[in-house]
């Protein structure tokens, strides 16, 4: 359960980065509401699987889950170009988490 935790958490680090993003330097009422609940019950997450799951681990999985998530979600909304490299940089840090996971 704390990994399934984890990952959820990961997930709405992805919520709140973009949202972040979208708030417009928090002019933008919605973004910064969505910003506000998505980075705390992020963080309550992340907090609550490190009950079980090591820090250095638990905030890797974290951080990479939400930098990924981060990227495509960008990419997706032609807020930027995914090139070969960066594509390639992605896969990398999604095994370096995977890897985290296994030898946990």
């Amino acid at each position: 359960m704390y990994w399934v935790v984890l990952v959820a958490s990961g997930v709405l680090e992805a919520v709140w980065a973009t949202a972040l993003a979208a708030s417009n330097g928090f002019r933008r009422p919605w973004p910064v509401v969505v910003f506000a609940v998505s980075m705390t019950l992020s963080v309550v997450g992340l907090a609550w699987a490190m009950r079980e799951i090591p820090v250095g681990t638990a905030y890797a999985v974290w951080v990479g889950i939400g930098a990924v998530l981060t990227v495509l979600v960008a990419v997706v909304r032609r807020q930027e170009k995914l090139g070969v490299a960066k594509a390639l940089l992605l896969v990398v840090l999604i095994g370096c988490v995977a890897g985290l996971k296994v030898v946990s």
